[in-house]
């Protein structure tokens, strides 16, 4: 917010020189900066050619009374305050002023008090004008973000959805929330958080996966000075961050088994201790996860904590990806279209009845982004205000055995924008490597009947090499046909 100020830029219209000499000395004694004007018409000329916090009006001037220069001023939407300075014979045109919009009056003959007093007054009023300005583009801001960030469908499974983040919003009990990458997690969490008693506060969110296992707890539960190499400083970590407002764990499925304990202790006592620290520090934070893996199975594999998955667990939401959810690709479509084609082409972007089915025909691999980044890109391609077919020509015709190597392609470009995207990015190689390298590996075994040496020939890698990765990475090699 604008700090307040205690200097003002005043001007005095008067035809008596010793009403605008008595008015100068006494408010450049407070401060003020004081400029003068003789009449009407020279009021107008000063008030043209600076901001005034405040301008002293007689109300009986040659060229333009005072109240001709108020009525010029409002017409122009000059911000400027205005005391009129009437004699005590003409009140009824002074209460006329206060009509048309000023700030207050002085009767001749006025103390120097109540002028100086006047002054204060208008300068605290303007700075409080500014303020609710500034609120007002505050929400709007707001308001545009949450355009944004807004779900939009109206599929039966999204409005299962809907129902489900109503029920919930209120309380502060976990939701976990799942579904391939790009289906729109994090807004589905961002929507229970406005919806909530919490709104008003933070909505921190922390992508497990994008950030080095060795880093995630000072992250989450933030360090002392000196706790290892590099921690210069203290720093509070995303729970403290987030207190009194909502934490979201996004791929909480890829969270260090280590790490899950400590999570697990504060989802139970309430309380973090940052690293190197002592003393714990109770937290209020909600917490929503999200993860693209099937926890079950983790749990199964003994790569996530069973009691973890139950805390988090309360209420589960499950996204189905959009390939499953044709209702929603229109609208999204539509959405999209319009808002990029006023954010990037200046005017709205309509999807033409062909596009529609075509729209309707793709897999969309990478779901709700892909679409997203597909309509972006058509806007910019596009020369008119209806998006065609040959505007979406990337996805058109995608050659013939194309759907694996789409699919795959789909899921690089989406971890990619999810690392970048992410505030919380680093690290970004071995991030997207660690998600990427488990589906490719599966890809080409499959390809090759799990032959792990044509397949090690195909990844251009050592098969010992291949056979450490699937164990490590717990990959189900598909059984060779028998021959």
């Amino acid at each position: 917010m604008t700090a307040p100020r205690s200097s003002a830029l005043v001007l005095v219209a008067d035809d008596e020189d010793s009403i605008r000499f008595v008015l100068r000395q006494a408010l450049e004694s407070a401060g003020h900066r004081v400029e003068e004007a003789r009449d009407g018409a020279e009021a107008l000329e000063r008030l043209a050619e600076a901001d005034f916090d405040l301008a002293f009006l007689d109300i009986r001037m040659p060229e333009h009374t005072g109240l001709e220069v108020l009525q010029a001023m409002k017409a122009k939407g000059s911000e400027t305050a205005a005391v009129i300075m009437t004699a005590q014979g003409t009140m009824d045109s002074a209460i006329e002023a206060m009509k048309q919009g000023a700030l207050d009056y002085l009767a001749k003959p006025f103390s120097i008090d109540e002028a100086t007093a006047l002054t204060a007054k208008a300068l605290r009023t303007r700075d409080l004008e500014r303020e609710v300005r500034e609120l007002r583009r505050e929400v709007d801001r707001y308001s545009s973000k949450v355009d944004e960030d807004r779900m939009v469908g109206r599929s039966q499974a999204l409005l299962d959805v809907f129902k489900i983040v109503g029920k919930v919003a209120a309380s502060n009990i976990s939701v976990l929330i799942t579904g391939d990458s790009g289906t729109g997690k994090e807004l589905v969490a961002r929507a229970i958080h406005r919806s909530s008693p919490r709104a008003t506060e933070a909505f921190i969110a922390v992508n497990a996966a994008a950030i080095p296992s060795e880093l995630l707890e000072s992250e989450l539960f933030g360090h002392e000075r000196g706790a290892f190499t590099g921690a210069h400083e203290s720093r509070p970590g995303r729970f403290r961050e987030a207190s009194g407002g909502t934490l979201f764990l996004d791929e909480i499925g890829d969270m260090p088994h280590a790490l899950q304990a400590k999570l697990l202790r504060v989802l139970q006592s309430g309380e973090i201790t940052s690293v190197g620290g002592r003393a714990p520090r109770k937290v209020d934070v909600r917490i929503i996860a999200a993860t693209h893996r099937d926890l079950d199975e983790a749990v199964l594999s003994g790569h996530f904590r069973e009691d973890l998955l139950y805390r988090l667990r309360v209420v589960p939401i499950h996204l189905p990806p959009l390939r499953e959810r044709l209702d929603d690709i229109e609208a999204l479509a539509e959405h999209f279209a319009d808002r990029y084609g006023h954010e990037l082409a200046g005017e709205h972007r309509a999807i033409a009845g062909a596009t529609r089915q075509l729209l309707l025909d793709y897999k969309w691999p990478g779901n709700v982004r892909e679409l997203e980044n597909a309509v972006k890109r058509a806007v910019v391609l596009s020369s008119g205000s209806m998006l065609t077919p040959e505007d979406f020509s990337f996805i058109a015709h995608p050659p013939a055995g194309a759907d694996e190597r789409g699919d795959l392609a789909a899921l690089i470009r989406q971890e990619v924008l999810e690392c970048l995207d992410s505030d919380d990015a680093s690290d970004v190689y071995h991030a997207i490597l660690e998600q990427i390298e488990p589906p490719l590996l599966k890809a080409v075994l499959e390809r090759t009947d799990g032959n792990q040496l044509r397949a090690a020939a195909l990844l251009g890698i050592n098969r010992n090499t291949l056979r450490k990765k699937i164990v490590e990475l717990k990959i189900e090699v598909p059984k060779r046909p028998t021959p």
